[in-house]
Parts: C-alpha cells; structure tokens; sequence
C-alpha cells in the first residue's frame, strides 16, 4: 500500500513560494488533519493532490512528494499509479456539477447475474498485480541503469574538466555530464574512436601545449655560410703568387724588418723630412729610392689584397663566433628538443667555420712576409652543414606560427586530449547506454502487459456494470441529511440525474449543492475502482457553508465512509469541524496507544508570513493549545498575548495576520462579555469603558489591517505593523480592565 509520507518540496505552488519538509516535522500519518485559515494553502494542496489522482502535470509550479520511501517529482505525476480520490472544489465542478456535463459519473458495483466474469476479473486482477510488480521492478531496474549511467557520464566529465580546465576556457571550465554523453554519442556515430586514442609521448606533449602560456615570436637567424672551397681555390692563388721587385736582402730575409720599414718609409713620405725619424740623422743619398724600388706598387697592391682578404676572413670568423643565437627556453616545450638538437648542429658549424677562417687569415699573414716567394698551405676544407641555419630556422618558423595562432593550439590540444579520454571511455560508455536501453525496453514491455491485462479488467467490467443500488443509496443519504426526499438520483445510461420533485433540479442552495458533493464523493470511495483499504481519501473544507446541525451530519458520514481508509487527509478552516476531527483522531491515538505503530493520527496546521512584497505558506505541528482546549478563543489569546510581550526585532512578515487574528479574538470576546449588543464592532466598543484614545488606536489597527488584500495603499502601509505589540498590549490591557479573573486565568493557560 502506497502511502504520502511528505511534501518534501514546493516550489512557487500557490502560496507555497519555497516551502522544504522541517527537520523536526514528523512525517504524515495514517490519519492527518491540517488546520489553516483560508488563504494559507489548503486549495493548493488539495489541487495538488488532485493532480496526483488524475496522473497530470501539476498545474503550477514544482512539487516533490516522499511517497512510500520515494521521492516522487511533480513530472513524475502521470507514471505514479496512485489510489487516490480528492474531494475539493475542482472535484465538485468537474463531478458533480459539471457545466460542460450535466449528468453526474457513475458509481460502479458488482451485478448479482456475472459472478463468473467477476471471478475472470479477480483472477486478471491478481495477475496484473503480479505484472505490476514486475513492471515497478523493471522501472527499478531502468531508473538505477540510468543513474548509474548518469552518474558515470558525471565523474568522467568531472576528470576531463579537471585536466583542462585553464583561465578564460569556457568550454571546459564549464565541462558536464550533457557534454561528456553528447561527445561521446557523436563519436560512436561517426565510428572514428581509434582515429583519437594518442600514442607515444604525443600525449605528454599535448599536456604541456595546453598548459602552456603564450610566448613572443623570435627573430630568425640572419647568417649564411661562405663557401669555403672557393675560399681555398683563391688562398692557393694568393699564397703561389709573387712580387717582383729590386728586393733589399737584408728586407726580404728578415720579414718583421721588412714591416717595420715600409710603415716607416710611409710615415717618412708624409713628413717630407730627409732626416731619420728614428735617429734623427741624415739619410744615406739614395736610400729612399732603394726602398721605393723595394717596396714597388705591385708589392703596395699585393699586400692591400692580402689585407683586404685576412680581414674578409676574420670578419667571416668573427661573424661565426659572435652569432646571437636564441635560447630553447624563449620556445615552446614542444619545440625545445628539435631546438636544442638542431642549434648544436649550427654550433658546430659555426665552429668549424671559425677554425677554418681564422687558420687562412693566419696562413695570408704568414704570406705577407713571404710575398717575393710562393707558399704551400695544406689544409682540408671541413665538411658542415651549411643549412643548419635554415633548418634552426624552420623549428624558430614553427615556434612564430604557434605564437600567432596560441588561442587555436591550446584549443586543438585539448580537443585532442578530451577525445582520447572520451575514446578511452567509449566501450563502457556505450555498454551502460545499451544497458538502460536493455532495462527501458524490458518496462515497456511490462508496461503493455500491464495496459492489456486493464483492457481486459475494463471490457469485463463493462459488461457487468450496474449503478442502480449505488444510486438508491445516495438518493436515501441524501434524505437522512436534508431531512426531505426532494432531491434524489436517477439513473442514466452514462451516470446520474439529479431531481428534485421528479424534475432535473436548479438553483440548488449552497448546502444543498455541499451534502450532495460529500455524499456523492464518500458514496464513490465504494466504487469497485478504487481500493479503500490501500487506498488515500483527501477531503478539503468538506462543510463549507454548513450550519451545525448539517455540519454534525456531515462529520457523522465521513467518519464512517472513510473508517477503513488506508490513509486520510481532512483540511478545514472550519474550527467546530476541526473540533469534531481533532476528538476523533484523539480517541484512535488513545484506543490504540498500547501499539505506538497504530498511533497514526497526526495533527498539523498551515501558518503563512509576509516578506518580500508575497506570502508564503508553510507546513507545522498544530500548536498545543488549539490540540488541548475546545475553543479556538484560548489559541487566538495565546497568539496575542505572546505577541504582546515580544521585545525583540522581529520582521514584518511575522506579525502580517496578528490583526485578523486580534479581531477575531476581540469580537469572540465582546460576544460573551457584551452579549446584548450584536452590533458592529465599533458599537460594540462604545460601550467598553476604557480609555478613548487607546480604544481608537486598537480600532484603527484592526479596521486598516484586517482583512486587507491591498497591499501597498497608504492606509496598508505594512510599516505600520511594527506597533503591534503596543496596540495588542493595550487591547489586553482592555480586556483585563473588563474582566480580570478572565484575563488572569487566560494568561495563566498560555504560560502552560
């Protein structure tokens, strides 16, 4: 047996804005009486309820439900399977007084003549029991595929989040369960799985590219290599060839003498002077001439060649050895290995090209002291790399491309790395998708079983249908309870007539139009559709606009209907009804107190506050004085005496029905104390001795705040609610002025 244990959550359902279970709420019981003034939610319960029978959507917000250690949620509504019949103002338009239906739904019995296809339909019944449970297994059974699947899908994307999430990525800081299943359904799509797995080290170094941060480009290197065997070719012509001259001996044997003169001869030249320079003495007569023959200009000419080239080759090594070459740590990780291997190429080159130049400089100079007899210089031209350069200079191009375009690698890495990490997963992806696809097809099919065996139940039913008697019932209830036999049912082929004096009845009297919903709705807790005992009865202000002798009959017939109901929700604002509920469930704890697990009657009540310009409703245990007195007056007291002596802040919202709930206790109170006058409240008052100016104050605060649903006119200012301890203390100040025993014993009760 189903049973509603809590409304764990409504969310924007009428009054209910945001309303969760209290903690320290016990849960509902086998019998359960809600006790709430009007406009504190009971419709929207009840609406509520009536969704849950009818298997619809909730017409208003979000609701969840623990029913039967289940949480069921509002969406889940038409899949419920509930026994359940509500009896509300809905129920009455749509049932019984229906205007686009004037003929009120049958109430199905058992016909004496088809006892065979009863049984058919107890035995079909019990078997669909059985499939029932079968069904709910399979669901089970789906539900937990599915959760487990959802649950998978969740911490599998939680790792790819976790592994690529980086500042400013919205795609993967954001990454989720819907992302993960959407990927990896579109790659089972397009079969391609293995096209993503990386192998190697390539993931390593998609790693290291997504977690990179972005670096400047760098300047290529600007070098090319000179063609050193053509160096060589001109260093053997240079080093073969001579100068012919009328050499000096002494000069030409003596190379560094040799130098030394010809500067002289040229520092000479410029002064003009024919003294020595060195020695300051005159020159022998035809010593210049014999050095000008020496030192001739194809010698001049030969060793500026030689100069011009020695300093060629030196600026050649220079430029090899003082090459700015970039670090590997100014690149990408990616780059530093092909980097660094390919710079140590260049360097050795580099180097070899300096040895190379500096020993031909080495070998012109030698030549230079030498110029009036060939030389030999053997040397092997070294062999290099001479696109080294080039080749450091693709890995530099590859590092610039990578810094123009940073956003797009770091996006392509981790696109590659969430597909390997979703190709990895696939298998067991797609081995829990077939999995829930295993155990939806298995509901379903338990589901048809389920739906085939009903149709069979209905076709059977309709063939021994018959609701003469239900009818004759209802007609004779309806007599004890308005004390006539006026109005009765007739029977129709598709449900009821109702008729008064053997004519279709109209303008039925508000409590004519109340006993016959109630009788019509206990009658049909009889129907052979629904189960009584297993079964869940809502009744929502059930004697609206009954007096007391209707009300009386009217709690008389629902404590009998619903004596064997498996669980019973009364809703009522109604106190002498609320009354009669309370001592009823009271006397089923106390009968039953020995076994506190048939202890099943529950009391609550509904309490709405004022906040943020809206009211909301919430659910709470019935306050003790309203369980333990038989007047509504000593619970009305309490509120204000309670009220009256609260010094601390409190929000407005708290103190929004202290003036409904001040009036009604001022007139209960004025109604016995000044029992001759039946006036308005204020002729009431006028006869009250009390101080005037306090007697208007309590006046004005009941008649600007009672009642009131304009919110936000001046003269509703809500502000002026945060008085209302002094009002309601001058308005028990009154009361004790008038009766002080009263007063006494009533404050005595609620310090209780």
């Amino acid at each position: 047996m189903k049973r509603i244990q809590r409304l764990l959550r409504l969310r924007d359902c009428g009054i209910f804005r945001d309303f969760s279970w209290p903690s320290g709420l016990p849960e509902f019981g086998k019998c359960n009486l809600i006790y709430g003034w009007n406009g504190t939610g009971k419709t929207t319960l009840s609406r509520l309820l009536r969704d849950l029978e009818l298997n619809r959507l909730p017409k208003m917000g979000k609701a969840t439900l623990k029913i039967s250690d289940r949480n069921v949620r509002g969406d889940e509504f038409p899949d419920a399977a509930m026994q359940i019949r509500v009896f509300n103002r809905e129920f009455v338009q749509e049932n019984v007084f229906s205007v686009k239906e004037r003929n009120i739904p049958p109430i199905l019995v058992l016909g004496a003549k088809n006892v065979e296809k009863q049984k058919d339909i107890e035995r079909l019944t019990k078997l669909r029991s059985t499939v029932q449970e079968e069904l709910n297994a399979a669901q089970k059974r789906e539900l937990d595929a599915q959760r487990h699947f959802d649950s998978y899908c969740r911490d599998r994307a939680k790792i790819i989040k976790d592994t690529l999430r980086a500042s400013g990525d919205s795609l993967y800081n954001n990454y989720d369960r819907s992302n993960f299943k959407r990927d990896a359904e579109n790659m089972i799509k397009a079969d391609n799985s293995e096209t993503h797995r990386l192998v190697g080290t390539e993931r390593d170094e998609l790693l290291a590219q997504h977690l990179a941060t972005p670096k400047p480009k760098i300047d290529e290197i600007c070098y090319t290599f000179r063609d050193l065997g053509a160096i060589v070719n001109s260093l053997s012509n240079l080093l073969k060839t001579t100068v012919v001259s009328e050499a000096i001996k002494a000069l030409t044997n003596n190379p560094t003498l040799a130098d030394w003169t010809r500067q002289g001869l040229v520092l000479q030249r410029k002064r003009g002077n024919k003294l020595c320079q060195f020695c300051e003495q005159p020159l022998p007569k035809g010593r210049i001439a014999a050095l000008e023959k020496h030192f001739n200009d194809q010698y001049e000419q030969f060793i500026q060649h030689l100069d011009k080239e020695i300093k060629r080759l030196k600026a050649t090594s220079m430029a090899s050895k003082e090459l700015d070459l970039p670090a590997s740590a100014a690149l990408y990780d990616k780059f530093s290995s092909e980097f660094e291997s390919r710079l140590e190429q260049l360097k050795k080159a580099l180097k070899l090209v300096q040895k190379f130049t500096e020993a031909a400089a080495q070998a012109l100079q030698k030549k230079k002291a030498r110029v009036f007899e060939e030389a030999n210089w053997t040397v092997n031209v070294p062999s290099l790399d001479t696109s080294a350069a080039e080749k450091l200079n693709s890995v530099i191009s590859q590092h610039n491309t990578m810094s123009g375009d940073f956003k797009n690698y770091v996006k392509n890495a981790r696109e590659k790395l969430a597909n390997d990490m979703i190709a990895a997963d696939l298998e067991e992806f797609a081995h829990r998708k077939t999995a829930i696809n295993s155990a939806t097809k298995s509901a379903e099919a338990e589901k048809e079983k389920v739906r085939l065996l009903g149709q069979k139940i209905e076709d059977l039913e309709r063939q021994i249908i018959e609701h003469r008697q239900p009818a004759e019932e209802l007609s004779g209830d309806m007599q004890k309870y308005l004390g006539h036999s006026e109005l009765c049912l007739e029977i129709k082929e598709n449900g009821y007539l109702l008729t008064r004096s053997g004519m279709p009845a109209k303008a039925l009297s508000e409590g004519e139009t109340t006993a016959v919903a109630l009788l019509y709705f206990l009658k049909s807790l009889r129907d052979k559709r629904f189960s009584l005992d297993s079964g869940i009865v809502v009744l929502d202000d059930p004697v609206s606009s009954l007096d007391a002798n209707a009300l009386f009959l009217a709690f008389g017939f629902i404590r009998e209907r619903t004596a064997e109901v498996g669980q019973l929700f009364i809703l009522t604002h109604n106190f002498s009804f609320f009354r009669q509920v309370r001592n009823w469930f009271q006397h089923l704890n106390k009968r039953n107190s020995s076994n506190p697990n048939k202890c099943a009657a529950r009391f609550f009540m509904l309490d709405s506050s004022f906040a943020d310009g809206t009211r909301n409703s919430t659910i709470q245990q019935l306050d003790p004085l309203l369980e333990r007195f038989e007047s509504e007056y000593q619970y009305l007291f309490a509120r204000i005496y309670r009220a009256s002596i609260d010094k601390g802040p409190s929000k407005l919202g708290h103190r929004y029905d202290l003036p409904n709930v001040a009036r009604r206790m001022l007139e209960a109170f004025l109604a016995f104390r000044l029992p001759q006058n039946s006036g308005t409240l204020w002729q009431r008052m006028k006869e009250v001795q009390f101080d005037e100016a306090k007697k208007i104050r309590i006046l004005r605060f009941l008649n600007t705040h009672s009642h009131s649903i304009a919110v936000g006119e001046p003269e509703h200012d809500l502000t002026a609610l945060a008085e209302a301890p002094a009002v309601l203390k001058d308005l028990l100040e009154m009361i004790e002025s008038l009766d002080c025993e009263h007063h006494k014993a009533m404050v005595h009760l609620t310090k209780q």
